[in-house]
Parts: structure tokens; C-alpha cells; sequence
């Protein structure tokens, strides 16, 4: 599996790349691997300011519904336009093309309190 070194982790298996004080957002390479063929991801939440560890959304895979976690607090700015017709980008490339959403975070240092790649590595095995 694929841990990039460059991302910061949770326990509930979702990534976050920070650029200054916008985020991106997606589901790890172990979390699709888990979930198996994903045809639809929901996210009603954009524009709205929450907590971190609040639901976001959800992500539906052939046999099952997954929740969707904030890793930090703040507001989601965008959905990424190409799961709608391409779901199936989270499982091909879930750190690239697959991400699933952007905000604009509350405060940048709480990416610091995330799981780096070894410590979400040792957590999946």
C-alpha cells in the first residue's frame, strides 16, 4: 500500500494536503482498498464552517456506506467535480485525481496533530 510522506493522516483513514491555509481532502489507499469498488460519493456539507471529526459526507462502495471524517476544522469550499462522473478515481488514484474535497481551514497548525506516514502506516499494518 501507499503511505506519501507528504500527507498527514487519521485514524478514521482519511489524508489532508495543506497548501497555506487551503486543504485537500480524500480517503487513503487502504481505506479503498477496504472499502472495495466505490460508484458514489455525497458531500452536502460545502460552504458550511465544522469541527473537526464532524461528518462531512459519505462514500458508497458496492457493499456498504462509509462516513466521511474532517480531519480539522473549517469550511468546505469545493467538492471535486470529476467523482460525480468517475467515482471509481478514488480507487485508481486516491491521492491524486481521487481527492474528494477542498476547504479553507481554521487554523493550519492543527494539520500538525495528524498522523504522519509511518505512524498511519503502523495503524493500517
Amino acid at each position: 500500500m501507499n503511505f506519501p510522506e507528504n500527507l498527514r493522516y487519521t485514524k478514521e483513514h482519511e489524508w489532508i494536503s495543506l497548501d497555506g491555509d487551503t486543504a485537500t481532502i480524500g480517503i487513503t489507499d487502504f481505506a479503498q482498498r477496504e472499502l472495495g469498488d466505490i460508484v458514489y460519493v455525497e458531500v452536502e456539507s460545502i460552504g458550511k464552517p465544522l469541527a473537526s471529526g464532524a461528518i462531512f459526507g459519505t462514500v458508497e462502495a458496492v457493499k456498504t456506506v462509509s462516513d466521511l471524517f474532517l480531519p480539522i476544522s473549517g469550511t468546505i469550499t469545493e467538492l471535486n467535480p470529476d467523482l460525480a462522473n468517475a467515482p471509481e478515481l478514488i480507487n485508481t488514484d486516491p491521492y491524486g485525481k481521487g481527492w474528494m474535497i477542498k476547504m479553507t481551514v481554521d487554523n493550519p497548525d492543527d494539520v500538525k496533530s495528524l498522523l504522519d506516514a509511518a505512524a498511519y502506516e503502523a495503524l493500517a499494518g
